[in-house]
């Protein structure tokens, strides 16, 4: 049976980072997961952009601050509601480790910071995938009822599947990269600041030990900060209306120095960040 969760405000994330740490944390009877997604929609009506907390993300991201919401800056907000469903302990799988393997958002026209925000997540498409786990986080936002902004998240949880153990694809030879339109040093100390401008203080993200601990030899950059980043390359040159279609690669590895590319083409721009002595992709991304 469907369930509708109206919260008052944004949950914390400093306890949904508990509960999902908590979540971890094998209890007799409760180990097993269930292998179907419960049936739950969050919803946060009549939300006001804070403008101090929106000049902290534009700093974060490098993206411009005025009237009008950066495209990619509702992700963090909604970010809470999506968490709200995966760290239940009813949920397929831990949220903990779970990494960002894709996003796509659709904007109607542009959000000005003083309309009041309706938002909706619910997760569904659970599906396996030779990694491990592969779910999709919907988020609509409404103004009145206009929708205005809407995303799909999918995030990768890893862990062995029927998929999992086939033949692994020829790796591909290392690539000379063409010259980028800028290069770009990213080090812990922006993450540090999208860590907390986002709320989004994963381990894997902000500590030695806590990347370590998931697999990862150094901290890694957050895929929705690179996707707001590469935008400031564009900045004025966005549609109102426009598909903002995210795949996020091999990690940005703390620090580290990436190309960044700026094509345009018909109907918007292909957008990418690559390694620089190696070319692969760290993002790739259409803007249409």
């Amino acid at each position: 049976m469907s369930r509708t969760i109206t919260l008052g405000e944004v949950p914390k994330n400093t306890s949904l980072f508990v509960k999902a740490a908590l979540g971890a944390v094998p209890i007799l009877g409760l180990s097993n997961r269930p292998s179907k997604l419960p049936d739950r929609t969050v919803r946060l009506e009549g939300f006001k952009v804070d403008p101090d907390h929106l000049a902290a993300y534009c700093h974060a991201t490098g993206v411009r601050f005025g009237d009008a919401l950066p495209l990619t800056y509702p992700f963090v907000l909604s970010f809470p509601l999506a968490m709200q469903l995966v760290v239940a302990r009813d949920f397929p799988f831990v949220a903990v480790g779970a990494v960002h393997a894709e996003n796509v958002i659709e904007r109607t026209r542009e959000i000005s910071v003083s309309e009041p925000l309706d938002f909706e997540t619910h997760i569904e498409n659970l599906r396996e995938h030779p990694k491990g786990l592969l779910v999709d986080a919907i988020t609509e936002v409404s103004v009145g009822r206009e929708l205005v902004w809407r995303q799909i998240t999918t995030f990768l949880h890893q862990q062995r599947t029927s998929l999992s153990g086939g033949p692994k694809p020829e790796p591909k030879p290392d690539e000379v990269p063409p010259p980028p339109f800028r290069t770009l040093r990213v080090d812990q100390k922006m993450i540090n600041r999208y860590a907390a401008a986002s709320g989004d203080h994963n381990p894997i993200h902000t500590s030695a030990l806590g990347a370590k601990a998931f697999g990862f030899p150094r901290p890694i950059a957050h895929g929705m900060w690179s996707a707001a980043n590469i935008l400031g390359n564009i900045e004025g040159r966005i549609p109102e209306k426009t598909t903002y279609a995210v795949k996020f690669g091999k990690p940005i590895f703390l620090p580290s120095t990436v190309n960044v590319y700026t094509d345009k083409v018909a109907g918007g721009w292909d957008l990418a960040l690559k390694n620089p002595k190696q070319g692969y992709p760290h993002l790739t991304a259409t803007l249409r």
